[in-house]
């Protein structure tokens, strides 16, 4: 019989977050409505094109430490950086580019939007302003990303 988990438990086990941002103001919300809606996620922070990119080239080699998600800043602090970036990942030949990217930008720009799911992003989320929002909406990634949606295994073989 294979080794089957309810989704929330398979995606729940060593589950790890890229959060690609350049702001620290924004990256201690994000810290602080994880911590209090996603305990047990743990989050990993990049600020830019560079760093993220010596991060995943560091991942082909440490498969363990693919994330189950990535929640991604479209603005690092150019769009050009974010689009390049998310160009990059999904064109990505490993399991690395099967990893689902959740822009989370302040940008309603509607050509913002269709250009992120045309190069490959998941979901598309308008950055929140008050802390009661952000609260909302790590719950809501919670229920969507660790509680409903079947994620792939984050031990990938090549």
């Amino acid at each position: 019989m294979p080794n089957t988990l309810t989704p929330s438990k398979a995606n729940l086990r060593n589950a790890k977050v890229l959060v690609i941002e350049d702001n620290d103001d924004q990256w201690l919300l994000i810290q602080q409505a994880m911590s209090h809606c996603m305990s047990g996620v743990t989050a990993q922070r990049t600020a830019n094109l560079t760093q993220t990119v010596a991060l995943i080239e560091s991942w082909h080699y440490q498969e363990w430490e693919y994330p189950k998600l990535i929640l991604m800043d479209l603005y690092l602090p150019a769009s050009s950086d974010g689009w390049e970036l998310l160009k990059q990942i999904k064109a990505t030949s490993t399991a690395i580019g099967k990893i689902p990217v959740v822009v989370l930008t302040v940008s309603t720009d509607r050509a913002d939007i269709g250009q992120a799911y045309q190069l490959g992003a998941s979901a598309y989320v308008v950055k929140p302003i008050e802390f009661t929002d952000w609260l909302t909406l790590f719950r809501d990634l919670r229920t969507y990303w660790w509680e409903t949606a079947t994620l792939p295994p984050t031990h990938y073989g090549f």
